[in-house]
């Protein structure tokens, strides 16, 4: 008549307690057939491997926060000596890399032979870092972030910063000015946010730079061009769109779905309104631009009319307006698109 398990495992402990070591091998392989013993007997011998392997590659071990780390992997700093790092076994690192303390890489990423990663630097799932490339410490890049390019030049980015998913950092730019082979730079301070989708691209010429500061917040899906150069504690709200070679200042406010045209400067404490105009600010517009009388002066002659205007011509904005528009008519400035009759052409 078969044991019940509970019965089975009490008679066991009790002939353990009594038999000596050998005697409780016989025993035991009377109950269960040869097969378990020998089951039992590898699973003993693979604890063991894996105890020492541990000992012999401890940066394989790291004390981490990721999700995906079970707390029985984890190797603290006392039994290592330092603090240690956790690659996963499906990541990719070249051995060329150099990692500070600490170091988190999750499963799918790669780190190029030229990349070097601060102390406590965090690679979710499916991230990348290649090319001559630097993260500072306490860097964070979300699953799918992609940070560097394998061209010649330096992505430089400093500590505490978080590449939000997906987000494209550090690659070529965009610009038909660009030679293939050209150094390309860019640069980000310490405490940036750069969130999902976002896309910074490298300068165009060597003796460029694409420059960010520091404690900015840059929404989902914006993009800054080449040769950039954005300031401090600057706040651009989602689809912000920077083309080259543009200036922003220190503690400027983007909201959503700004374009900012090449070569444009923002100034400090500037905020510029998604799609939204001061009414007299519109009006004015449209008498210099969309005029709906049939009016086809020139448009120096229409910002002249403009003046005269009794109403318009009091609003400090709509003043400021005309004047901005006649300083860009000055030498050595990009300007405006002016009005050109096509009749006859």
């Amino acid at each position: 008549m078969a044991l019940h398990p509970l019965n089975l495992h009490r008679k066991l402990l009790q002939l353990q307690a009594t038999l000596s070591t050998h005697s409780f091998a016989a025993v035991q392989s009377s109950f269960y057939p040869p097969s378990f013993s020998m089951m039992t007997a590898v699973l003993r011998s693979r604890r063991l491997f894996s105890f020492a392997a541990r000992r012999l590659y401890p940066p394989r071990c790291l004390s981490t926060s990721l999700p995906y780390v079970n707390e029985e992997e984890k190797f603290s700093s006392k039994e290592t000596g330092t603090k240690c790092n956790f690659i996963h076994p499906s990541a990719v690192v070249h051995p060329d890399a150099i990692l500070g303390q600490g170091v988190s890489i999750g499963p799918f990423c790669t780190v190029g032979p030229s990349a070097k990663l601060g102390n406590a630097c965090r690679l979710y799932p499916g991230s990348h870092v290649s090319g001559n490339t630097e993260l500072g410490d306490n860097c964070i890049l979300m699953m799918g972030a992609v940070v560097g390019d394998e061209l010649p030049g330096r992505t430089l980015i400093g500590c505490n910063n978080i590449i939000g998913h997906h987000a494209v950092v550090g690659i070529k730019c965009q610009d038909m000015k660009y030679k293939a082979g050209s150094e390309c730079f860019l640069q980000i301070g310490d405490n940036n946010e750069l969130r999902e989708y976002t896309s910074i691209h490298r300068s165009s010429l060597p003796n460029e730079r694409t420059i960010i500061g520091d404690n900015n917040l840059i929404m989902g899906s914006c993009h800054i061009a080449h040769d950039c150069k954005v300031g401090n504690n600057n706040i651009f709200a989602n689809n912000t769109l920077l083309a080259g070679h543009v200036i922003v200042e220190d503690f400027t406010h983007t909201a959503g779905a700004t374009v900012i045209h090449q070569f444009c400067h923002i100034g400090s404490f500037s905020f510029i309104g998604g799609g939204s105009v001061v009414k007299s600010l519109r009006a004015a517009y449209r008498k210099i631009f969309m005029p709906a009388d049939g009016n086809f002066q020139s448009i120096e002659d229409r910002l002249t009319e403009l003046q005269k205007d009794e109403k318009l011509s009091q609003v400090p904005a709509v003043c400021f307006l005309v004047q901005s528009i006649r300083d860009s008519f000055e030498e050595e400035r990009r300007g405006i698109c002016k009005f050109r009759s096509w009749a006859g052409s």
